[in-house]
């Protein structure tokens, strides 16, 4: 399959961008899956008891192929010079392939930014859960979805308040990234949630204004996390 280029690409400068291929086969971890991989699944499978889940060892098997030559390549050629280049496929996983990983995360920030989030200050909040519920999201991750609708009501009340609104006259906005795993590669369900840090309040043209919250004190947090009972 051959793509042709119509035009050099160039960098911001005008330069010609000059594409060096990836080897993913020279670098460390790639060497250290490759010995390994195998003798720790076989290692914890027993220490188990139990099988891991396909989808599990499909990673393992995914980023030993990706960027590979060997299984399975574009190549492409440069309509006006005629250089040939060899581009190979990708693992597209979510796990631990850190060009796969950085090439989705580059992707999604660049479209959150142009075409979803408005311009706006924006806060990140984090929610980190105690282990018996992680292990509860994990065995059950339909329940991912009441858990964060709940957390999306209390910040927007919580915003709302500061800006002196009510349900009714205001509303905020979120976009939510669900991690799954924590830095250790540990089962770690948290929420990543980036929050409009502040509402939008619709004037009598319907008009959307941005209202913007001043920054939580440490008061305020610990009111948030630890709500008042009913009667306190």
């Amino acid at each position: 399959m051959r793509a042709t280029a119509q035009q050099p690409q160039r960098a911001p400068n005008g330069a010609p961008v000059h594409y060096e291929r990836h080897r993913p086969e020279q670098t460390t971890l790639y060497c250290l899956v490759q010995q390994h991989a195998a003798s720790f699944i076989a290692h914890t499978e027993a220490s188990a008891g139990a099988e891991l889940p396909r989808f599990i060892k499909g990673e393992f098997d995914a980023f030993l192929e990706c960027g590979i030559l060997a299984h399975g390549f574009l190549g492409l050629r440069c309509g006006e010079c005629g250089h040939d280049k060899l581009l190979a496929f990708s693992c597209k996983r979510r796990g631990f392939c850190p060009s796969c990983g950085a090439r989705r995360m580059s992707q999604t920030a660049a479209h959150l930014v142009d075409h979803l989030i408005p311009h706006v200050p924006v806060r990140q909040w984090v929610l980190s859960l105690p282990i018996p519920l992680r292990v509860l999201l994990a065995a059950q991750p339909e329940l991912v979805t009441p858990l964060l609708q709940v957390v999306q009501r209390v910040l927007t009340r919580h915003l709302l308040d500061g800006a002196g609104l009510k349900a009714d006259e205001g509303q905020g906005g979120a976009v939510t990234l669900i991690q799954r795993f924590g830095s250790a590669a540990n089962l770690n369900i948290h929420l990543h949630g980036l929050v409009l840090d502040g509402v939008y309040r619709y004037g009598a043209d319907d008009s959307p204004a941005f209202i913007e919250a001043d920054a939580p004190t440490d008061d305020a947090l610990h009111a948030l996390l630890r709500p008042s009972s009913p009667g306190s």
